[in-house]
């Protein structure tokens, strides 16, 4: 497990792919590399990005890869489907360890309580709160519902 994505553990590992012949992992890793390069070069010459944006940006890989797995296997596409749950699993590697259900309901009481949150208006503001303090460990959707949960 990789505690934090940065551009040198994943050029490192696309050469390690390379080398053993893994062609999931090495298109897998050549794309957030891609993805990478391009939002540097948006952000201006010389940009660099830190390793919690490139975090950022391989979870928003993750999410496309799984949003496309569903379509393909709502289609019947089996085989897209795979290779699309294959590469996401890839990433995974790169991300912190997910919290657990119990784990996010927690978070979620404990930023609720701290904060003095208490109607679904609060939602918005509860939820980016509890993202950042999650760090990249659950993603948004969770957390939304978790949220909605906690304040109806």
């Amino acid at each position: 497990m990789i505690p934090m994505a940065n551009l040198e553990t994943i050029q490192s590992d696309l050469t390690a792919a390379m080398k053993a012949g893994d062609d999931v992992r090495k298109t897998t890793l050549r794309a957030v590399l891609t993805a990478i390069k391009t939002a540097q070069a948006n952000a201006g010459v010389g940009t660099e990005l830190s390793d919690e944006e490139i975090q950022k940006l391989i979870a928003t890989e993750i999410k496309q890869r799984t949003e496309a797995a569903d379509i393909f296997a709502d289609a019947g596409e089996n085989e897209r489907a795979a290779k699309e749950i294959a590469e996401r699993e890839v990433l995974q590697a790169y991300m912190p360890e997910q919290l657990s259900a119990e784990e996010v309901d927690a978070l979620v009481a404990q930023v609720i309580a701290d904060a003095g949150y208490s109607t679904k208006k609060d939602m918005g503001s509860a939820i980016k709160d509890v993202m950042a303090k999650a760090g990249g460990a659950v993603d948004g959707k969770t957390v939304s519902q978790a949220v909605g949960k906690a304040l109806s």
